[in-house]
Parts: C-alpha cells; sequence; structure tokens
C-alpha cells in the first residue's frame, strides 16, 4: 500500500528511460530490456483478479512504451485500478492517458530545479516536466508531486525553488520529498551519506511531507 495509497498492489517495473538520474538505484531496469511481455504480464494479473485491487506502473520510464494505452485498457478491463509513475517526459502520452480514462492516479517525479535539472538527469525535459503538470492539473484524477533529494544535488534553495514552481502552477496537494536511500549500484558516484535537509528553511508556501 506504500506505493499506492489506499489500495493493495502489485508493481510493474517498465525497462528504459529517457533520463539518466545520477542518484538512480535501478541502473539494470533503465539500462535493462526487460524480462517479460505483455502477455505474461496480463496472465499473471487474471490470477489475481479479486485479489489485487491495482496495478503500479512504474520504471525506468513507462510512457516510453509504444503499446502502453492499450496495455492500461487490458488491465482496467480486468478491474484494477492503474497508478502511473512518471517522469514528465512524455505530456502527449500522459494527455491521451488522462483523455481516456485509462489511469487512476499519478506520481510525478520533479527531478531537479530549471537551473540544475540537465545536471542531475543528464537530460532537457523540464520543459515537459511542467506540461505535465499543467496537464494533470487541469486533469480530473488525483496526483501527487515528489522529488529524491540528494543533498549533493538538491540543497534547501533548490527545493524552494522547486517548490514555488509548483504554487506558481496551481498545485494544492503535499509536495513529497524522498531522502535519497543507498544502493550499491547507482547511475552516479554519489556520496552514500549525504547531510539532511534543514527543514526549518525550507518554504511554508506548500504542505511537504518526507518519506523515508
Amino acid at each position: 500500500m506504500l506505493d499506492y495509497p489506499d489500495h493493495l498492489a502489485c508493481i510493474v517495473w517498465f525497462a528504459g528511460c529517457n533520463m539518466r538520474c545520477l542518484y538512480c538505484y535501478n541502473p539494470h531496469i533503465v539500462l535493462g530490456e526487460g524480462d517479460i511481455g505483455a502477455n505474461e504480464l496480463l496472465d499473471f494479473l487474471r490470477k489475481r483478479v479479486n485479489h489485487l485491487e491495482g496495478v503500479v506502473l512504474s520504471g525506468g520510464e513507462v510512457t516510453l512504451y509504444p503499446e502502453l494505452s492499450e496495455l492500461c485498457r487490458d488491465i482496467k478491463e480486468l478491474g484494477f485500478k492503474i497508478k502511473l509513475d512518471t517522469n514528465g517526459s512524455n505530456p502527449q502520452v500522459l494527455s491521451l492517458l488522462l483523455k481516456n480514462s485509462l489511469v487512476d492516479f499519478v506520481s510525478l517525479d520533479f527531478k531537479a530545479a530549471k537551473t540544475l535539472f540537465k545536471a542531475v538527469t543528464l537530460s532537457n525535459f523540464y520543459d515537459s516536466l511542467i506540461s505535465s503538470l499543467q496537464i494533470l492539473q487541469g486533469g480530473n484524477i488525483p496526483f501527487e508531486v515528489r522529488t529524491t533529494v540528494h543533498t549533493d544535488l538538491l540543497n534547501e534553495e533548490a527545493i524552494n525553488e522547486m517548490a514555488g514552481v509548483l504554487v506558481e502552477n496551481g498545485y494544492g496537494g503535499i509536495y513529497y520529498l524522498q531522502n535519497y536511500l543507498h544502493a550499491e549500484q547507482t547511475l552516479g558516484s554519489l556520496n552514500a551519506n549525504p547531510k539532511r535537509l534543514d527543514k526549518s528553511i525550507l518554504t511554508d508556501k506548500i504542505k511537504i511531507e518526507f518519506r523515508n
């Protein structure tokens, strides 16, 4: 239930990603090709009808999967709710999913402030992220925004800047900050024990909660 609040769910990890976040602890997923196909996944889910309530689609980056809409439709036809974890890099795909009522909840990963985005993710998808945020704001499903924090990459000033962007775009939900948890393999060589954020100097313009 930690991955899909209030719902008993399984997690499906999609291989491949269009970002290379330095703190990522799933390099085998980001750089891999996956182990099963859609038919195997659906067979797995059919056996769990009436036992599970939801399916979390995570990654990697789920929206890179070319048959995502069809897969979501098949999952929903089995009676499952769908939670999507996304880095926001494909607003057109996200818009299509919302338009066709193919997802029920979205976790949007806000990776970094604009000036730090390329350095943290090794990508140029900041504007796409903002478009995805605006699409979710205009949609009719619940969503959350979250950031993984390694203080060698994001300090209090950066978090306050990101919180300000959320407020400017009308986000009124909780901004979740997830402390970096070190793993043996990450995409970048980072300090295993970064200092924690000083909560006393974080903005109060938005509700912030910490995870782990």
